[in-house]
């Protein structure tokens, strides 16, 4: 059994999380629950990986072999039932980084892309610095689930605009849902209707909580695989993200040939020596460490719905189906920007990522990072609900 429960001190290791934080929110002694990454060691046979390469003491170049691949292809066959060609792999150093590529190999200046907000920040930069033309099809909060559901008939009235590109957040990032296979379907469907290639941004998907099943959208048919590109990476899952390490999955040969172009003109197709070492022993080894994470996640996403509708009911809590993400709607305080920030920060002592910055939609909501033991969990919980008024 791994304890979760145990409190690994990160600061002094140039954590953006911990040491940055006092510079960033401009507070001392602030509790850290933003950035989204875990405070939590990765699974002992990844730290044993990496300590066995290193006494070899070279770190020259470093070949993604066919054993690299066949860990690869096990993992996403065994986790999400999807068998995939060896051959369809491509490296990268990072999922962001393959989504800029996606997007100067595969569309052009001023196309337009369509992004489902509020969600993930990076996803706005990938389109804008890049001069393309950010498309907005708002998630709907339903009343009664309290859910956030995609409005098809905006949806495709968006993509008719002459849309070429669809970025899909799969789990989603920051209203955590993990998209249902009839939702899927119908966003495929209509992606091929309009001719829209579909980029899926599935990081977080191996963090589905009880009861939900992530389904990888290329899965769904041979037609829908052959207008998508499938960004997957253990980074997330195993807390490995600065070892800079992923994947994509393309199917469709000549999509893949311009994009391992765009790779290799920018010197971005190799991966560093440890991240191949982590990738390969956290995919082989570490599935039980995953399932133990799981439950210790859902454990701490409960205590917070439970505390929050107990204590501060007028703060709601979005459910989250996948990710170590919360989405918290503060919109009941009827508070602006500066004045929540200022509550949160300088009064409960509690960093979260403000919701604006993933779209004016997120006004006056805030995303709280759950991936660190109960008793951090219990302390950012407790101040938040003490400073409200």
């Amino acid at each position: 059994m791994v304890d979760f429960s145990k409190v690994h001190s990160r600061k002094n290791t140039r954590s953006i999380k911990w040491d940055l934080t006092e510079q960033l929110f401009q507070e001392k002694d602030v509790l850290p629950m933003w950035i989204a990454d875990m405070d939590f060691q990765a699974p002992k046979e990844v730290n044993e990986a990496i300590k066995k390469r290193a006494k070899h003491g070279i770190y020259g170049y470093t070949t993604t072999d066919d054993q690299v691949i066949h860990t690869i292809t096990s993992w996403v066959k065994r986790r999400h039932e999807w068998k995939v060609d060896k051959k369809h792999i491509s490296f990268s150093p990072s999922i962001v980084t393959s989504l800029h590529l996606a997007i100067t190999s595969l569309t052009k200046p001023e196309d337009k892309v369509l992004i489902q907000t509020p969600v993930y920040t990076p996803f706005y930069r990938v389109i804008e610095n890049h001069g393309r033309k950010v498309i907005k099809n708002e998630l709907k909060l339903n009343k009664i689930t309290n859910k956030y559901e995609i409005d098809f008939e905006h949806f495709e009235q968006r993509l008719s605009e002459g849309v070429k590109a669809f970025i899909l957040c799969s789990p989603h990032n920051p209203v955590g849902r993990v998209w249902t296979k009839k939702e899927l379907t119908k966003m495929a469907e209509l992606c091929i209707k309009h001719d829209v290639l579909i980029l899926s941004d599935e990081i977080h998907s191996d963090l589905i909580y009880p009861s939900y099943t992530h389904i990888p959208i290329a899965t769904l048919s041979p037609k829908i695989a052959e207008q998508t590109i499938t960004f997957m990476s253990p980074s997330k899952t195993f807390n490995i993200a600065g070892l800079q390490a992923s994947y994509t999955i393309i199917s469709n040969e000549k999509i893949r040939k311009r994009f391992e172009a765009e790779l290799k003109k920018f010197g971005l197709s190799t991966l560093n020596t440890i991240g191949i070492y982590a990738l390969e022993a956290a995919y082989n080894y570490g599935e039980k460490w995953l399932e133990q994470l799981i439950q210790t996640l859902d454990e701490n996403k409960n205590y917070v719905i439970e505390q929050f509708a107990k204590h501060a009911p007028q703060v709601n809590v979005i459910d989250a189906e996948g990710t170590y993400l919360l989405w918290l709607d503060f919109r009941n305080l009827s508070m602006d920007k500066n004045n929540l920030e200022k509550l949160l920060i300088h009064e409960a002592k509690v960093a979260l990522n403000n919701g604006l910055i993933y779209g004016t939609e997120g006004k006056n909501f805030m995303r709280m990072n759950i991936a660190c033991p109960k008793e951090f969990v219990e302390k950012g919980v407790s101040q938040i609900i003490k400073a409200l008024p």
